[in-house]
Formats: C-alpha cells, sequence, structure tokens
C-alpha cells in the first residue's frame, strides 16, 4: 500500500448545475479551470468499506490468500453496527434437535422470504454456516454451551428447529470482537473515522473512491484494483429505528447505484415487533432493539387488557411467528386501542427465574435494570420498530460482484439472501459466510503493481471535492432537521402499512426535501451536522427507491403490507430492481430462480416450529 498527497487541475460544472451537490454525477464537457485539491492519495489492492463483520470476514480471507486489503469504517475501531445484533447466528449444528439439517435452514428461509429470495445464496449461507460457526469457536467465541460442553442452540422465530448459536445476548458484539482479533493478528490495515462519499466509476467499472477523515476534515482519495461495498442497509431511513443515528442510512446501496449498479428489493424493510418505547425509557432508547431471543426464551406478548393477543393472530407459532405477522399484530392491537399509554403493548417474561434471565439475556436485563425496570418482576414496553432492510445490491453469489466491474458487495449492503422478509439469526450468518466467498474470489486475482487512476476519474474525484466544499459554507437549511422530516414522509408513506395514496404523497414530499438538500449548511468537516449532510444524499436516493417499489408492487408479501392490494399475488413472485438511466431511476422485474431438488423435498416436507414445545 503506498500513500501520497496530490495537487491537480480540473474542470467544473457550470454555474446552473448541481455542484454544490457532492452526489451528483460529474460531466465529461466541462470547460472551466478549477483551483488546486488538496488531498491525501492512497493506492490499495482492495479497499473494504465497512467495518462490521462483513467487512471483516472478507479483510481477514483476503489476508490468508495473501493480498492484503485497506479496511475502512466511519466509527472507532470495533464499534460497528454488527454489535447491536444481539440475538444470535444461525448454523444447523443438530445439538438440540439432530433432525434438523441444512436443506430445512433454506427451506426455512425462503418460506420467511415468500420465495422471491435468490436460492443459489439461501443455499450457499446454510450449507456453509456449520463449518463457519466452528470456525469462530476455533478462533475463541464464547459461546454458550449445553449441559455436555455443545454449542448452545436456542429457538428464534419463523425457525422449524433449534439453530440459533448465540452468546447470551450479546452475540454480534462477540462475533464483532473475535473477528477484529483474528484480524490484528493478521495485522490487517485498518482506518477509522472515515466516511467514504463517493465510489469513483465510469459506470461500467470502478477504480476507486473518495471521501474526509472525520477527525480533521482532510480529504482522501483511494485508488484500488477492486472495492468491496461492506456499509450496512438502509432501516435508518425511518426516525423510528433499531441502528445508531449514523448508521445503516443507505450509503452502502447509494454508493453503489451512484457508480451504476443495481439494486433490487428496496420495498421490503423489515420492522422487528419489539422495539423499546420512548416515553417511557427517554428519547435515546426510542425504537431500540429488544432482542428476539427474549421470546426465544419464552418471552409473551399482552396487550393493556391483558389478553395474550397472539393467541387470535397465530395460535400455533404465538410470539414465535414470522417478524412481519407479529409486527402486524401488535399494529393492530395498537390501532384498534388495546395499547399501553405509552402507545406499546406488554413484552413479558417475568415467570422465568432471575437467574436464568442473568444467564440468557444479560444484556436486556442490565438494560432495563438501569432504566427501572426489573424483567424478573415486570414487563417491558414495546412497539415494532424498522430494523432491517431486505434489498440492496444485486449481486452474483458466487463471487459477491455486482455489474460493475471491480465493484463486490457483501452483508447488508447487498439484496438477494433474505427475499420479502429476513428470517432472524441469518444477517449475521449472510456476513461471515459471503466475506468468506468474496474475500476467497478477490484472493484467487492477480494484483500487479499499483492501480491507476484513468485522467476522467481524477477530475470526478477534484469535481467531488469542491463540491464538499461548497456543502460546508453554503446555505440556509439545517441537515438534521431535513433528514429528520425524510423520516417522517418515509415512516407515514412506507411503514408497516402501505396504499398507493400514502406513497404517491410521499414521492411528492420528496421534491421539495430534495430541494431543501440543495441549500443545505453544513458547517465544518468535523462536525456531525456535515455528515448529516452526506447522510442526507444517500437516504434520498433508497427513500425514492423505497417508495416506487412500494407503488410498484401492488400486493402484501412479507414485510411489504398494502391494504389496498391485502392478498399476496403468484404475478407478483417478483424481485423489482433499480437501475440508474438517462430517463432516472428506472425499475423492472425479474423472476427468482427455483431452489434445488433437496430443499424442495425439505419445503414439501412443511416442517414447522411447534411453539408450544416451549411450554
Amino acid at each position: 500500500m503506498t500513500q501520497s498527497t496530490g495537487q491537480q487541475s480540473s474542470s467544473i460544472q457550470d454555474e446552473n448545475s448541481v455542484g454544490q451537490n457532492p452526489h451528483s454525477r460529474p460531466t465529461e464537457d466541462d470547460t472551466r479551470v478549477s483551483p488546486d485539491v488538496d488531498y491525501e492519495g492512497v493506492s490499495v489492492p482492495v479497499l473494504i468499506i465497512g467495518a462490521g463483520a462483513a467487512g471483516a470476514r472478507t479483510a481477514i480471507e483476503l489476508a490468508e490468500g495473501g493480498v492484503e486489503p485497506l479496511v475502512i469504517g466511519k466509527c472507532d475501531h470495533g464499534d460497528a453496527h454488527t454489535t447491536l445484533a444481539a440475538g444470535g447466528i444461525n448454523a444447523v449444528l443438530g445439538n438440540r434437535d439432530p433432525e434438523d439439517d441444512s436443506q430445512i435452514h433454506a427451506a426455512d428461509t425462503l418460506k420467511e422470504g415468500h420465495f422471491i429470495n435468490d436460492p443459489d445464496g439461501v443455499e450457499t449461507v446454510a450449507n456453509a454456516m456449520p463449518d463457519r460457526i466452528r470456525e469462530l469457536e476455533e478462533w475463541e467465541m464464547p459461546l454458550n454451551r449445553t449441559e455436555d460442553g455443545k454449542i448452545e442452540q436456542r429457538y428464534f422465530g419463523a425457525q422449524s428447529f433449534r439453530r440459533t448459536c448465540f452468546v447470551g445476548d450479546r452475540t454480534g458484539e462477540a462475533i464483532l470482537e473475535t473477528l477484529i482479533s483474528k484480524a490484528q493478528e493478521l495485522e490487517i490495515p485498518y482506518r477509522e473515522n472515515v466516511m467514504i462519499t463517493k465510489l469513483l466509476s465510469d459506470g461500467e467499472q470502478v477504480y476507486g473512491a473518495v471521501g474526509y477523515d472525520m477527525d480533521d476534515g482532510h480529504f482522501l482519495r483511494f485508488e484500488a484494483h477492486a472495492v468491496v461495498l461492506a456499509a450496512g442497509g438502509y432501516s435508518g431511513l425511518y426516525n423510528r429505528h433499531t441502528s445508531r443515528n449514523e448508521e445503516n442510512n443507505g450509503d452502502g446501496p447509494a454508493l453503489a447505484y451512484d457508480a451504476g449498479a443495481r439494486l433490487m428489493d428496496i420495498e421490503f424493510v423489515q420492522f422487528h415487533p419489539t422495539g423499546m418505547m420512548g416515553d417511557r425509557y427517554g428519547e435515546d432508547w426510542d425504537g431500540r432493539l429488544v432482542t428476539e431471543a427474549v421470546r426465544g426464551e419464552g418471552g409473551r406478548l399482552f396487550n393493556a387488557e391483558g389478553e395474550r393477543f397472539m393467541e387470535q393472530y397465530s395460535p400455533e407459532q404465538m410470539e414465535l411467528d414470522a417478524r412481519d405477522v407479529v409486527a402486524r399484530a401488535i399494529a393492530q392491537e395498537i390501532r384498534e386501542g388495546r395499547d399501553t399509554e405509552n402507545g406499546g403493548i406488554y413484552l413479558d417474561i417475568s415467570h422465568k427465574d432471575r437467574e436464568f434471565l442473568q444467564e440468557r439475556l444479560p444484556r436486556m436485563y442490565e438494560r432495563f435494570a438501569e432504566l427501572g425496570v426489573d424483567m424478573a418482576e415486570e414487563a417491558v414496553e414495546v412497539a415494532p420498530t424498522a430494523h432491517y432492510g431486505m434489498g440492496g445490491v444485486e449481486v452474483d453469489f458466487e463471487t459477491g460482484a455486482t455489474a460493475v466491474e471491480n465493484l463486490y458487495a457483501v452483508g447488508e449492503t447487498i439484496g438477494g439472501i433474505h427475499g420479502a422478509n429476513r428470517l432472524g439469526g441469518n444477517s449475521l450468518s449472510e456476513t461471515v459466510v459471503l466475506g468468506t466467498v468474496v474475500g476467497d474470489h478477490l484472493a484467487d486475482e492477480s494484483y500487479i503493481g499499483s492501480p491507476e487512476l484513468p485522467e476522467s476519474q481524477q477530475r470526478a474525484a477534484d469535481e467531488h471535492f469542491r463540491a464538499l466544499k461548497a456543502l460546508s459554507s453554503e446555505g440556509s437549511e439545517d441537515p438534521q432537521k431535513v433528514l429528520q422530516a425524510l423520516g417522517d414522509v418515509v415512516e407515514e408513506s412506507a411503514g408497516i402499512i402501505r396504499t398507493e395514496e400514502t406513497t404517491n404523497k410521499g414521492l411528492e414530499s420528496l421534491e421539495a426535501l430534495h430541494n431543501r438538500a440543495d441549500d443545505l449548511m453544513a458547517g465544518e468537516r468535523t462536525s456531525r451536522s456535515f455528515e448529516y449532510a452526506i447522510d442526507l444524499g444517500f437516504s434520498l436516493t433508497i427513500a425514492e427507491a423505497l417508495l416506487k417499489g412500494a407503488r410498484e408492487r401492488t400486493e402484501s408479501r412479507g414485510a411489504h403490507f398494502r391494504s389496498d392490494y391485502p392478498e399476496k399475488r403468484e404475478a407478483w413472485r417478483k424481485n423489482i430492481t433499480y437501475s440508474q438511466t438517462k430517463e432516472g431511476m428506472t425499475l423492472n422485474t425479474t423472476t427468482p430462480k427455483e431452489p434445488s431438488e433437496a430443499v424442495r423435498k425439505a419445503l414439501d416436507a412443511d416442517y414447522e416450529l411447534d411453539y408450544h414445545q416451549l411450554e
């Protein structure tokens, strides 16, 4: 890896263009000469954007294959969104239920995804996970154990058998700690607090990326033979969500889309049934995840009238039915007035012993205790909250490649694995499996010499840096307020229940928000305000895709529920794709492939969780 500083001259757009918008694509017919632009230049074989589990596992595979990547993250090292994935990671081990197998895992995933998942990707994850979890075990991940020393496995919603491995209720944190320890052992280079704002692409090939150092504000230009996007999803578009404010704002998919890649399935957003209610616990906790592990360990849902209402909605699977089913049931109870004073319902696991909660759910127990609630004595208040975007970048699951040469994607940035609704415990599985796939593929490539940046991309980088400078010094709108307004639009227009009317209204509102976004006063590049301004550009792109897809899909499937089209339609067993064309964002459809014969047999066997085994 080489580093240098550079100063170059290039042209800019005319005064009537959108030159102040750092997310706009530079033109090729510029004629005006710009001032010099200062930046730090970095040259690497493979640039990995995102430092969570997916990025870390990709980097490990590359390093073990003899290629030194550079991993960059927006937060401090070890503080990626993976740490918030609490409940577990799926792998067929048969330690509790020997009759389970990888074909049944794949079948459960396809059923939960309502059969618009990519079956190749699904089978890749299900088949590889036993090896990946044993690998994490070898790397000293402190997994919970059975009495005879095997890896413990718990129930998770909509799974036929106990296959979710866990470390109490801090599984994601434990996985990331394990992967970072391995990466440090391999001396993999890492840069923290770096925000990537644009990929350098001509629409056919990616050559690197540009961004800035969030600590001191200086510009960065990365040249790379290959770029891997592992930057998260887009559930943070909603004001009430389980992520931290700086995460899952759509930057991964938006960067890929701007570079020329196709997106898919953006209309599918999973609303986790149990997010904390802000009025009782404070605004900082509003929407934060109460892990599915609470229900997996026997937690029960009650409305304000004391009724265990899942008996009416799902008498067989109860609280462990699919997340979309449970979330809509809770929403229905709230709409019909059987909610708490704070607008939620109750999640109660007080029938379990205190010692059990402290062992199996230590993070949840401690969190609520600090907020004055004893889970061993009383229920907690919850309501649905945006949690996960099933859509993302369209990739080839054999390699992780996008439609743009040298651009790869992995983790929550991609679509295809989860279909219309994600099976709980599969997100962490996807990161370690597909990170290995992408890393293995890229390690087989030959990277000779330093990557070269074409002159057109040098000009594009300078143009973008000038736009970032303008963003920091001009305009009148507060980026955080515009982001808040965007969150309101998305929640009102594409929440748990959507209609043609709400999506049309949302798209109209986006036009006004775009106008406000062209007049931002972001402040210094080291400020949170400037970060929000960059996030806003990404979020507007993905919000447009979300609303257009939700309007286009005239049916209800998985997490996408249209009250004006409440039934699932076979004609819509399709994926919506999103492409950037001269006409703007263009939507098309593709038909998913059929699963393998072995998985079809597992589907025909119709395995299903019997919740009452927990009683």
